[in-house]
């Protein structure tokens, strides 16, 4: 689990489903109003004012990410404070969350590689068997690999994110964080571009 400040009032939260599976929550029920998804939350929002110093009370917007075979990325917005006209009220409210929750499941997966070489490498074996494309980053002095996806052939997926993951570590960056503050290195093709090149 990594709690990152992104402003003032906003953070960023990524879970792996490890980290779920250790809660007893499978990531379908992400989705449900259960109790441990609320037990989850609350312990989210204590580890970010333990680490950031960030109060989740009030209003709060929530946008949930699903990361295909990686995790999930919670955003939480602070609002401006509902004013309320009894000091009793306030005190029974403390641990209550007015809560706005958006669910997204991004159509891309999103690897980072330390190295160059570990990218050309694991383009290689990319390459052949399953796709040229991908749009290649910088960002943060690494190499940021998005591809789309197909969920319809599970297998072919799965071995694509297994290849990624042996040379790369799936990341909760979004296309819009990306196009912001990341360097645009290769905008399509990415795959086949980087195996005509080096390969």
């Amino acid at each position: 689990m990594k709690i990152e400040r992104l402003s003032h009032d906003k953070i960023r939260i990524f879970l792996t489903y490890d980290d779920l599976t250790e809660r007893g929550i499978h990531k379908d029920q992400i989705w449900s109003e259960i109790p441990k998804v609320h037990e989850l939350f609350h312990e989210l929002m204590d580890q970010a004012y333990s680490e950031l110093g960030f109060e989740a009370n009030g209003p709060l917007a929530v946008e949930v990410f699903a990361m295909p075979a990686q995790g999930m990325v919670v955003i939480v917005t602070k609002g401006k404070s509902l004013s309320k006209n009894s000091t009793d009220a306030d005190e029974h409210d403390e641990d209550m969350f007015d809560v706005e929750v958006t669910l997204e499941q991004p159509d891309h997966i999103s690897y980072t590689f330390a190295d160059f070489e570990d990218l050309i490498a694991a383009a290689k074996r990319i390459g052949p068997h399953y796709t040229d494309e991908g749009t290649l980053y910088s960002y943060q002095n690494r190499w940021i690999l998005q591809l789309e996806y197909d969920e319809e052939d599970e297998r072919q997926y799965e071995n694509l994110v297994s290849i990624l993951s042996e040379f790369g570590e799936a990341n909760s960056f979004t296309d819009a964080l990306l196009q912001e503050y990341g360097k645009l290195i290769i905008a399509e093709q990415a795959i086949g571009v980087i195996r005509a090149k080096f390969l």
